[in-house]
């Protein structure tokens, strides 16, 4: 396992659920690891960044000292994975208060949206070493 950026997630929510399992097939280089917030490794990134793991309001992504969030942490993510997904850092283009707030929206109503988990989702064997507990 590398020591590369760490993604905390919420492993109840679908689309952030999805999302983790996404970046974990699509990480070749194995360059990131996931973080449930419902584990003490994810809760703890969140409360050290000020946002409650019981009601996270945006995604960071943690590479030791430095942080980044919201549309910027999207971004960093897909351009991370390489090859065909790095074409996301065109999004870059857009000003981002304006991506930003279409990030928010997204954040804001993703369980109405895309629906929640009654139980946290669990990763495959070959992935368990990506996930911090």
């Amino acid at each position: 396992m590398t020591d590369g950026p760490i993604i905390p997630f919420d492993a109840q929510c679908v689309l952030c659920s999805v999302n983790a399992r996404f970046i974990l097939r699509h990480d070749r280089r194995h360059r990131f690891r996931v973080a449930a917030m419902q584990g003490a490794a994810g809760a703890a990134l969140l409360r050290r960044h000020a946002i409650d793991p019981t009601d996270p309001d945006t995604i960071l992504v943690v590479e030791g000292d430095h942080v980044l969030r919201d549309s910027d942490a999207v971004i960093a993510i897909y351009v991370g994975l390489g090859w065909p997904w790095r074409v996301a850092g065109a999004a870059r283009l857009v000003p981002p208060w304006l991506r930003d707030r279409a990030y928010r929206w997204i954040a804001r109503n993703r369980n109405r949206l895309f629906g929640w988990r009654s139980t946290c989702w669990l990763p495959a064997p070959e992935d368990a070493a990506r996930v911090l507990p």
